[in-house]
């Protein structure tokens, strides 16, 4: 087993109390920093087992006070067998093929992604991000990232997703999807197919970020069993 990383001397920062986007009357703050120097990946690996997620060359993880809700989760590839509500799913968005590329941002993805955050989250910190924004997010990364496509068979872009490969699974950052393919559940396609990738790579995890089970937006990750959960006594399987 690879020994945890010394952080040494490394300073973590904390940023102002805001305003939850996921849970209403709570307030909201970080615990974050930097992913620089050669050691970038092996202290996101580190991190990213602890419950941190990265944005750009900043990995962070919630500090709330008196708030637990937001629960690091990750998908045990190895053992996943869809259910049946997930073959059709995969069945609905079987016109979808991806293409995976480097972290390149275009106005195309751009495009699209503006069009998903005005019907997801027109209320959140990213609604009002510029293609400029929009490319530090996909562009600014001291670690091995991907950005993947999916695109029909007219070879239109129908959804995106920033991943990162780290050494024990695939990391999804950010993913976004046409609003109008809502129907046919292509986030839940594009995690079936991240779990697909990581199995054909023999990395046994795929990690969501974080589950909030009492958010719309974010109750939906306890749905990809086998997953495992990160408690106070480490990860546990659910």
């Amino acid at each position: 087993m690879k020994p945890a990383l010394d952080t040494g001397p490394r300073r973590f920062f904390a940023t102002p109390r805001t305003s939850c986007p996921y849970l209403d009357d709570r307030l909201e703050r970080k615990v974050f920093t930097e992913l620089v120097g050669n050691e970038a990946a092996d202290l996101h690996d580190a991190l990213a087992t602890a419950g941190f997620r990265r944005s750009q060359n900043i990995i962070y993880k919630p500090l709330c006070d008196g708030c637990a809700a937001c629960v690091p989760v990750r998908v045990r590839s190895i053992e996943f067998r869809p259910r049946r509500w997930m073959r059709r799913v995969s069945k609905r968005n079987a016109d979808l093929v991806a293409r995976i590329g480097p972290p390149v941002a275009t106005q195309e993805q751009f495009a699209l992604f503006r069009r998903y955050l005005a019907w997801r989250h027109d209320d959140g910190g990213m609604a009002d991000m510029n293609y400029a924004e929009y490319r530090s997010m996909v562009e600014d990364t001291p670690i091995v990232t991907r950005l993947i496509e999916y695109r029909d068979a007219a070879g239109e872009l129908q959804g995106g997703c920033l991943t990162d490969l780290m050494a024990d699974g695939l990391s999804l950052v950010y993913s976004f999807f046409a609003p109008e393919r809502n129907d046919s559940s292509p986030g839940s396609a594009i995690i079936l197919w991240h779990i697909d990738w990581a199995r054909s790579l023999g990395l046994p995890f795929v990690y969501l970020g974080y589950w909030i089970a009492d958010s719309p937006k974010m109750a939906y990750k306890i749905r990809f069993a086998p997953l495992e959960v990160l408690g106070r006594e480490g990860w546990e399987r659910r």
